[in-house]
Protein backbone atom coordinates (compact mmCIF):
# COMPACT_ATOMS: atom_id res chain seq x y z
CA UNK A 1 0.00 0.00 0.00
CA UNK A 2 1.38 3.21 -1.34
CA UNK A 3 1.39 5.89 1.68
CA UNK A 4 1.55 9.59 0.00
CA UNK A 5 4.00 11.64 2.24
CA UNK A 6 1.10 13.92 2.77
CA UNK A 7 -0.69 11.57 5.23
CA UNK A 8 2.50 10.95 6.96
CA UNK A 9 3.13 14.26 7.68
CA UNK A 10 -0.39 14.43 9.92
CA UNK A 11 0.06 11.25 11.55
CA UNK A 12 2.27 11.79 15.24
CA UNK A 13 5.71 10.56 15.46
CA UNK A 14 6.31 8.48 17.09
CA UNK A 15 3.65 6.24 15.94
CA UNK A 16 2.26 2.43 15.67
CA UNK A 17 0.54 2.15 12.46
CA UNK A 18 -1.72 -0.55 11.61
CA UNK A 19 -2.58 -0.77 7.59
CA UNK A 20 -6.20 -2.25 7.75
CA UNK A 21 -6.07 -3.11 3.83
CA UNK A 22 -2.94 -5.15 4.52
CA UNK A 23 -4.16 -6.92 7.79
CA UNK A 24 -7.49 -7.89 5.43
CA UNK A 25 -5.01 -9.89 3.08
CA UNK A 26 -3.47 -11.78 5.74
CA UNK A 27 -7.15 -12.49 6.78
CA UNK A 28 -7.61 -13.80 3.59
CA UNK A 29 -5.22 -16.45 3.58
CA UNK A 30 -6.49 -18.07 6.80
CA UNK A 31 -9.98 -17.50 5.85
CA UNK A 32 -8.96 -19.96 2.38
CA UNK A 33 -6.52 -22.34 4.74
CA UNK A 34 -9.59 -22.46 7.61
CA UNK A 35 -12.59 -23.33 3.85
CA UNK A 36 -9.57 -25.81 2.40
CA UNK A 37 -8.29 -27.78 6.14
CA UNK A 38 -9.79 -29.16 9.11
CA UNK A 39 -8.19 -26.55 11.16
CA UNK A 40 -9.59 -23.60 13.33
CA UNK A 41 -7.30 -20.57 13.21
CA UNK A 42 -6.74 -18.40 17.10
CA UNK A 43 -5.30 -15.12 17.20
CA UNK A 44 -2.23 -15.69 19.85
CA UNK A 45 -2.76 -12.45 21.78
CA UNK A 46 1.01 -12.69 23.09
CA UNK A 47 2.04 -11.60 19.46
CA UNK A 48 -0.72 -9.09 18.18
CA UNK A 49 -3.41 -7.73 21.21
CA UNK A 50 -4.22 -4.57 19.39
CA UNK A 51 -7.77 -4.56 20.80
CA UNK A 52 -8.84 -1.35 18.75
CA UNK A 53 -8.79 -3.85 15.33
CA UNK A 54 -10.26 -6.90 16.80
CA UNK A 55 -13.55 -5.96 14.99
CA UNK A 56 -11.26 -6.73 11.73
CA UNK A 57 -9.88 -10.10 12.81
CA UNK A 58 -13.63 -11.01 14.28
CA UNK A 59 -14.61 -11.71 10.78
CA UNK A 60 -12.06 -14.45 10.33
CA UNK A 61 -10.99 -15.85 13.56
CA UNK A 62 -13.47 -18.11 15.88
CA UNK A 63 -11.29 -17.13 19.34
CA UNK A 64 -7.92 -15.82 20.91
CA UNK A 65 -5.03 -17.59 22.80
CA UNK A 66 -4.09 -16.37 26.39
CA UNK A 67 -1.02 -16.79 28.15
CA UNK A 68 -1.81 -14.77 31.18
CA UNK A 69 -5.41 -14.25 33.14
CA UNK A 70 -5.12 -10.46 31.77
CA UNK A 71 -4.91 -11.55 28.03
CA UNK A 72 -7.85 -14.20 29.13
CA UNK A 73 -9.83 -11.33 30.42
CA UNK A 74 -8.80 -9.16 27.02
CA UNK A 75 -9.72 -12.25 24.95
CA UNK A 76 -13.11 -12.43 26.97
CA UNK A 77 -14.16 -8.77 26.99
CA UNK A 78 -12.71 -7.58 23.33
CA UNK A 79 -12.81 -10.41 21.44
CA UNK A 80 -15.30 -12.94 22.05
CA UNK A 81 -15.65 -16.25 21.16
CA UNK A 82 -13.49 -19.01 21.73
CA UNK A 83 -10.64 -18.02 24.78
CA UNK A 84 -8.05 -20.63 24.40
CA UNK A 85 -5.21 -20.21 27.70
CA UNK A 86 -2.08 -21.31 28.51
CA UNK A 87 0.25 -20.77 30.91
CA UNK A 88 3.63 -22.30 32.33
CA UNK A 89 2.49 -21.91 35.72
CA UNK A 90 -0.96 -20.62 36.83
CA UNK A 91 -1.39 -19.16 40.68
CA UNK A 92 -3.87 -20.00 43.06
CA UNK A 93 -5.77 -16.19 43.33
CA UNK A 94 -5.79 -16.14 39.06
CA UNK A 95 -7.13 -19.72 38.20
CA UNK A 96 -10.91 -19.22 39.62
CA UNK A 97 -11.34 -15.74 37.46
CA UNK A 98 -9.48 -18.28 34.61
CA UNK A 99 -11.94 -20.51 34.73
CA UNK A 100 -15.17 -18.71 33.90
CA UNK A 101 -13.35 -17.21 30.79
CA UNK A 102 -11.96 -20.15 29.70
CA UNK A 103 -12.88 -22.19 26.74
CA UNK A 104 -9.88 -24.68 26.60
CA UNK A 105 -7.33 -24.61 30.06
CA UNK A 106 -4.16 -26.14 29.10
CA UNK A 107 -1.66 -27.35 31.88
CA UNK A 108 2.46 -27.26 31.19
CA UNK A 109 2.61 -30.10 33.82
CA UNK A 110 0.88 -32.90 34.85
CA UNK A 111 2.28 -31.68 38.59
CA UNK A 112 0.25 -28.56 37.94
CA UNK A 113 -3.48 -30.02 36.18
CA UNK A 114 -3.34 -32.07 39.30
CA UNK A 115 -3.14 -29.38 41.84
CA UNK A 116 -5.99 -27.81 40.21
CA UNK A 117 -8.23 -30.30 39.14
CA UNK A 118 -10.47 -30.32 42.40
CA UNK A 119 -10.70 -26.89 41.87
CA UNK A 120 -11.95 -27.24 38.39
CA UNK A 121 -13.88 -30.63 38.87
CA UNK A 122 -16.01 -28.67 41.44
CA UNK A 123 -16.48 -25.20 39.60
CA UNK A 124 -19.90 -24.51 37.20
CA UNK A 125 -17.40 -23.80 34.61
CA UNK A 126 -15.38 -26.58 32.68
CA UNK A 127 -13.23 -25.97 29.91
CA UNK A 128 -11.74 -28.14 28.00
CA UNK A 129 -8.47 -29.79 29.57
CA UNK A 130 -4.95 -30.03 27.80
CA UNK A 131 -1.67 -30.64 28.53
CA UNK A 132 1.20 -29.32 26.54
CA UNK A 133 3.51 -31.48 25.02
CA UNK A 134 7.58 -31.07 24.18
CA UNK A 135 7.63 -32.97 20.67
CA UNK A 136 11.69 -32.84 21.34
CA UNK A 137 12.17 -30.96 18.24
CA UNK A 138 12.42 -27.15 16.98
CA UNK A 139 13.70 -25.59 13.58
CA UNK A 140 14.05 -22.51 15.62
CA UNK A 141 17.62 -21.87 15.96
CA UNK A 142 17.63 -18.61 18.99
CA UNK A 143 17.88 -20.31 22.07
CA UNK A 144 15.68 -17.54 23.85
CA UNK A 145 12.89 -18.82 21.13
CA UNK A 146 13.55 -22.31 21.36
CA UNK A 147 10.83 -24.16 23.64
CA UNK A 148 12.49 -27.35 23.07
CA UNK A 149 16.21 -26.88 24.18
CA UNK A 150 17.55 -29.75 26.46
CA UNK A 151 16.16 -29.31 30.09
CA UNK A 152 13.34 -27.03 28.66
CA UNK A 153 10.60 -26.37 31.55
CA UNK A 154 7.98 -26.14 28.76
CA UNK A 155 6.09 -29.12 28.34
CA UNK A 156 5.62 -32.23 29.19
CA UNK A 157 7.87 -35.12 27.57
CA UNK A 158 6.72 -38.64 26.38
CA UNK A 159 8.65 -40.40 29.25
CA UNK A 160 6.61 -38.44 31.86
CA UNK A 161 3.78 -40.40 30.77
CA UNK A 162 2.30 -43.40 30.85
CA UNK A 163 -0.18 -45.49 28.67
CA UNK A 164 -3.24 -43.72 29.34
CA UNK A 165 -3.63 -39.60 30.00
CA UNK A 166 -4.60 -38.13 33.25
CA UNK A 167 -7.95 -38.51 34.17
CA UNK A 168 -10.21 -35.54 32.78
CA UNK A 169 -7.28 -34.57 30.04
CA UNK A 170 -8.81 -34.09 26.71
CA UNK A 171 -6.23 -32.22 24.12
CA UNK A 172 -2.88 -31.69 23.79
CA UNK A 173 -0.81 -28.32 22.81
CA UNK A 174 2.08 -28.44 20.81
CA UNK A 175 4.22 -25.31 20.62
CA UNK A 176 7.97 -25.51 19.15
CA UNK A 177 7.83 -23.31 16.17
CA UNK A 178 8.51 -19.55 15.49
CA UNK A 179 8.35 -18.21 12.19
CA UNK A 180 8.56 -21.54 10.90
CA UNK A 181 7.66 -23.15 7.32
CA UNK A 182 4.91 -25.92 6.42
CA UNK A 183 7.95 -28.60 6.55
CA UNK A 184 8.48 -27.92 9.84
CA UNK A 185 4.67 -28.33 10.83
CA UNK A 186 4.88 -31.64 8.88
CA UNK A 187 7.87 -32.98 10.90
CA UNK A 188 6.01 -31.98 14.04
CA UNK A 189 3.12 -34.10 13.19
CA UNK A 190 5.84 -36.50 12.79
CA UNK A 191 7.26 -36.46 16.17
CA UNK A 192 4.03 -35.93 17.57
CA UNK A 193 2.89 -39.31 16.57
CA UNK A 194 6.16 -40.82 17.00
CA UNK A 195 6.34 -39.94 20.77
CA UNK A 196 2.79 -39.12 21.34
CA UNK A 197 1.08 -41.47 18.92
CA UNK A 198 -0.50 -43.94 21.71
CA UNK A 199 -2.76 -40.42 23.00
CA UNK A 200 -3.74 -39.42 20.05
CA UNK A 201 -7.17 -41.90 20.01
CA UNK A 202 -7.72 -40.53 23.82
CA UNK A 203 -8.33 -37.25 22.65
CA UNK A 204 -10.81 -34.48 21.22
CA UNK A 205 -8.03 -31.77 19.84
CA UNK A 206 -4.99 -30.96 19.09
CA UNK A 207 -3.24 -27.66 19.26
CA UNK A 208 -0.42 -26.95 17.10
CA UNK A 209 0.51 -23.52 18.59
CA UNK A 210 1.80 -20.33 17.09
CA UNK A 211 4.55 -20.15 14.63
CA UNK A 212 3.13 -21.50 11.34
CA UNK A 213 3.96 -18.26 9.57
CA UNK A 214 1.46 -18.79 6.71
CA UNK A 215 1.34 -15.16 5.70
CA UNK A 216 5.24 -14.89 4.46
CA UNK A 217 5.21 -14.91 0.33
CA UNK A 218 7.74 -18.03 0.80
CA UNK A 219 5.31 -19.69 2.67
CA UNK A 220 4.11 -23.26 0.93
CA UNK A 221 0.08 -23.01 1.97
CA UNK A 222 -0.82 -25.86 -0.63
CA UNK A 223 1.53 -27.87 1.20
CA UNK A 224 0.28 -26.79 5.02
CA UNK A 225 -3.60 -27.53 3.78
CA UNK A 226 -2.50 -30.67 2.40
CA UNK A 227 -0.55 -31.90 5.52
CA UNK A 228 -3.03 -30.74 7.56
CA UNK A 229 -5.87 -32.67 6.06
CA UNK A 230 -3.77 -36.02 5.57
CA UNK A 231 -2.86 -35.83 9.37
CA UNK A 232 -6.71 -35.00 10.06
CA UNK A 233 -7.83 -38.41 7.66
CA UNK A 234 -5.45 -40.33 9.94
CA UNK A 235 -7.20 -38.95 13.11
CA UNK A 236 -10.33 -37.93 11.87
CA UNK A 237 -11.71 -37.43 15.52
CA UNK A 238 -9.25 -34.64 16.07
CA UNK A 239 -10.00 -30.83 16.47
CA UNK A 240 -7.21 -29.22 15.25
CA UNK A 241 -6.24 -25.92 15.90
CA UNK A 242 -2.96 -23.33 15.08
CA UNK A 243 -3.26 -19.94 17.16
CA UNK A 244 -0.44 -18.00 15.36
CA UNK A 245 1.08 -14.56 16.58
CA UNK A 246 3.24 -13.15 13.75
CA UNK A 247 1.51 -14.32 10.94
CA UNK A 248 -1.41 -12.63 11.89
CA UNK A 249 0.11 -9.32 11.51
CA UNK A 250 3.07 -9.87 9.26
CA UNK A 251 3.98 -6.93 7.25
CA UNK A 252 0.62 -5.03 8.35
CA UNK A 253 1.97 -1.77 9.56
CA UNK A 254 4.89 0.06 10.40
CA UNK A 255 6.55 2.24 13.19
CA UNK A 256 7.00 5.79 12.28
CA UNK A 257 10.24 8.14 13.79
CA UNK A 258 11.47 11.22 13.08
CA UNK A 259 15.64 11.80 13.42
CA UNK A 260 15.95 14.42 16.24
CA UNK A 261 19.60 14.45 15.60
CA UNK A 262 22.65 13.62 13.32
CA UNK A 263 26.15 12.52 15.19
CA UNK A 264 29.23 12.23 12.69
CA UNK A 265 31.92 9.44 13.27
CA UNK A 266 35.10 8.81 10.77
CA UNK A 267 33.43 5.33 10.30
CA UNK A 268 29.57 5.92 10.01
CA UNK A 269 26.65 8.89 10.91
CA UNK A 270 24.77 8.09 13.99
CA UNK A 271 21.00 8.98 13.60
CA UNK A 272 19.28 9.68 16.38
CA UNK A 273 15.98 8.98 16.41
CA UNK A 274 12.86 9.54 18.79
CA UNK A 275 12.06 5.83 19.07
CA UNK A 276 14.36 2.75 20.98
CA UNK A 277 15.04 0.03 20.07
CA UNK A 278 15.13 -1.79 23.75
CA UNK A 279 11.85 -0.13 24.52
CA UNK A 280 9.58 -0.06 21.65
CA UNK A 281 10.76 -3.23 19.24
CA UNK A 282 13.04 -5.38 21.85
CA UNK A 283 12.79 -8.70 19.21
CA UNK A 284 15.28 -6.32 16.90
CA UNK A 285 18.09 -6.47 19.88
CA UNK A 286 16.88 -9.94 21.58
CA UNK A 287 16.78 -11.90 17.96
CA UNK A 288 18.81 -10.14 16.77
CA UNK A 289 17.16 -8.74 13.65
CA UNK A 290 17.77 -5.51 11.30
CA UNK A 291 14.70 -4.20 10.51
CA UNK A 292 13.42 -2.70 7.10
CA UNK A 293 13.66 0.73 6.48
CA UNK A 294 11.39 2.34 3.70
CA UNK A 295 13.77 3.78 1.39
CA UNK A 296 17.04 2.08 2.85
CA UNK A 297 19.56 -0.19 1.60
CA UNK A 298 22.53 -1.80 2.86
CA UNK A 299 25.65 0.05 2.28
CA UNK A 300 27.88 -0.28 -0.68
CA UNK A 301 31.45 1.03 -0.98
CA UNK A 302 31.94 4.36 -0.92
CA UNK A 303 28.04 5.02 0.55
CA UNK A 304 27.52 6.91 3.80
CA UNK A 305 26.35 4.26 6.75
CA UNK A 306 23.95 5.36 9.54
CA UNK A 307 23.49 3.75 12.06
CA UNK A 308 20.05 4.24 13.89
CA UNK A 309 20.38 4.91 17.62
CA UNK A 310 17.47 4.75 19.94
CA UNK A 311 16.21 7.59 22.66
CA UNK A 312 17.59 5.68 25.57
CA UNK A 313 20.64 5.99 27.38
CA UNK A 314 21.48 2.27 26.72
CA UNK A 315 24.75 2.10 25.25
CA UNK A 316 23.63 -0.97 23.10
CA UNK A 317 20.39 0.87 21.80
CA UNK A 318 21.26 0.77 18.10
CA UNK A 319 20.12 -0.88 14.81
CA UNK A 320 22.64 -0.44 11.65
CA UNK A 321 23.51 0.36 9.38
CA UNK A 322 21.90 1.72 6.69
CA UNK A 323 22.23 3.70 3.57
CA UNK A 324 19.61 6.27 1.68
CA UNK A 325 19.75 7.75 -1.66
CA UNK A 326 19.47 11.15 -0.23
CA UNK A 327 21.56 12.25 3.17
CA UNK A 328 19.28 12.53 5.70
CA UNK A 329 18.23 16.04 7.78
CA UNK A 330 17.40 16.23 10.79
CA UNK A 331 13.07 16.28 10.98
CA UNK A 332 13.41 13.46 8.59
CA UNK A 333 10.68 11.10 8.85
CA UNK A 334 11.63 7.08 8.79
CA UNK A 335 9.28 3.81 8.82
CA UNK A 336 10.57 0.83 9.60
CA UNK A 337 8.50 -1.35 8.03
CA UNK A 338 7.02 -4.99 9.81
CA UNK A 339 6.42 -3.58 13.25
CA UNK A 340 2.95 -4.75 14.50
CA UNK A 341 4.03 -8.57 15.73
CA UNK A 342 5.79 -8.25 18.98
CA UNK A 343 6.37 -4.63 19.02
CA UNK A 344 3.25 -3.61 21.06
CA UNK A 345 2.83 -6.25 23.26
CA UNK A 346 6.60 -6.09 24.62
CA UNK A 347 6.92 -2.23 24.98
CA UNK A 348 8.52 -0.72 28.12
CA UNK A 349 8.61 2.77 29.32
CA UNK A 350 12.13 2.31 30.23
CA UNK A 351 13.82 5.77 30.83
CA UNK A 352 10.75 7.53 30.14
CA UNK A 353 10.78 7.92 26.70
CA UNK A 354 8.03 9.14 24.84
CA UNK A 355 5.71 6.17 23.96
CA UNK A 356 4.82 5.64 21.04
CA UNK A 357 1.07 6.27 19.97
CA UNK A 358 -1.39 3.58 18.26
CA UNK A 359 -3.32 4.04 15.00
CA UNK A 360 -4.58 2.70 12.27
CA UNK A 361 -5.04 3.74 8.08
CA UNK A 362 -8.13 2.88 6.90
CA UNK A 363 -8.64 1.51 3.18
CA UNK A 364 -10.11 4.92 2.04
CA UNK A 365 -6.73 6.30 2.74
CA UNK A 366 -7.60 8.24 6.11
CA UNK A 367 -5.79 7.93 9.59
CA UNK A 368 -7.71 7.22 12.77
CA UNK A 369 -5.54 7.75 15.86
CA UNK A 370 -6.45 5.19 18.93
CA UNK A 371 -4.51 6.27 21.56
CA UNK A 372 -1.56 8.60 22.43
CA UNK A 373 -0.04 8.21 25.76
CA UNK A 374 1.00 10.82 28.40
CA UNK A 375 3.25 11.54 31.38
CA UNK A 376 0.20 10.31 33.51
CA UNK A 377 0.46 6.71 31.53
CA UNK A 378 4.04 6.51 32.64
CA UNK A 379 3.40 7.54 36.20
CA UNK A 380 0.58 4.92 36.26
CA UNK A 381 2.82 1.90 35.94
CA UNK A 382 4.94 3.02 38.36
CA UNK A 383 2.22 3.65 41.28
Amino acid sequence: MTIISDLINKIPSPCFVLEEALLERNLAIFARVQQEAPVKVMLALKGFSLFHSFPILRKTLPGASASSLWEAQLAAEKFGGEVHVYSPAYRDEDLPQILPLASHLTFNSVTQWERYAPIITKSSSHPSIGLRINPEYSPVKTALYNPCVPYTRLGVLENQLGDTLPKGVEGFLCHNLCESDSYALEKTLSQIEQLFGRFLSQLKWLNLGGGHLMTRKEYDVDHAIEIIKAFHKRYPHLRLIIEPGSAIAWETGFLLSTVQDLIPTPALTNVMLDISFTAHTPDCLEMPYKPVIRGAHDPQDGEKAYCMGGSSCLAGDFIGNYAFTEDLSIGDRLIFEDMMHYTMVKTSMFNGVVHPAIGMIKKDGTFVLWRKFSYQDYCARLG
